[in-house]
Order: C-alpha cells, then structure tokens, then sequence
C-alpha cells in the first residue's frame, strides 16, 4: 500500500469535503458539522495562505487530512509570542490507521509552520478524547495545561 502525501489545493476540495463529513458522522468527540458548513470552512482553508490543509492519499483515494494554521494570539506554549503553528484538525480513515499516515501529516504540518516563522507548534483536544490524547503525546507534543470552559444565561 503507497501512501502519497501533498499539501491540499482547491481541487481537493471534494475528497477533504467527504472524509471531513465522514469524520463527523462516525467519530466521538466530533463536532456536528453539517456538510455545507464543511465545504465553506475546507474551501476558506484552501485558499487563506496562513492556513493549509495537507492530504493523505492511496490510490488517489483520501484516506487523512491534516489543517494547520498560524495563530498569533496567546495559547498554551512555552513562548508566549507568536506566531504558533496550531494543527485544527487531523484526521485519518479507520481503514488506514496505524500505519503512521497520522504522523507524516503531522510532519507536514510541522514543516508548513516552520517555512512560515513559526518556532513552536500546538494543538488541543476534548478532556474525555483519551484517543487525540495519546496521539499527541506520541506525536511529540507536550501536555500543557487542563481547563473546563463554563458559561450560563443571565
């Protein structure tokens, strides 16, 4: 199995679109993303030059994505200047898992971020998302902080 690696381009946008939407429908801790809303956050990712999707391919099938982009504002880092590289989301077909597709997407986007400044990579995921996790911590990053965010009417 040959697994080919590119940043992603406006002509993906379908593939990235289906396993985004894929993604949202089999996965906990997903967000409920409707398809629509999917193709207009892939298509303003494809075409902002500080963000960057980069895309995981078999055959010329999607099988992981990976969108990265650079935040300048504060997060949990251990410089408290920007500018971060922040990997959003990552994503890799069930189908395709352990194979380390997830890595190199991450490498990609390691790299991404370095061409464009950034010293420093981040990323979060969910308290109870025990999966994303220990990907992280495979993948390098470093466990920060932990919060709880509230709110309530008044």
């Amino acid at each position: 199995m040959d697994i080919s690696y590119r940043k992603a381009n406006i002509d993906d946008l379908t593939s990235i679109t289906e396993l985004w939407d894929f993604m949202c429908k089999t996965e906990e801790n997903c967000g409920e993303d409707e398809y629509d809303e999917i193709v207009n956050t892939s298509k303003e990712v494809l075409v902002n030059p500080e963000r960057a999707m980069f895309i995981a391919l078999c055959d010329d099938k999607a099988v992981g994505f990976s969108h990265v982009y650079i935040r300048n504002e504060w997060c949990w880092t251990e410089h408290e200047n920007g500018p971060f590289g922040y990997l959003d989301t990552i994503y890799v077909h069930p189908d395709y898992r352990k194979k380390g597709i997830a890595q190199n997407l991450v490498k990609l986007c390691e790299d991404w971020a370095r061409e464009k400044g950034c010293i420093e990579f981040a990323s979060d995921c969910d308290l109870d998302n025990i999966g994303s996790l220990a990907f992280h911590l495979n993948s390098g990053f470093t466990e920060m902080h932990r919060t709880i965010h509230f709110s309530k009417e008044i």
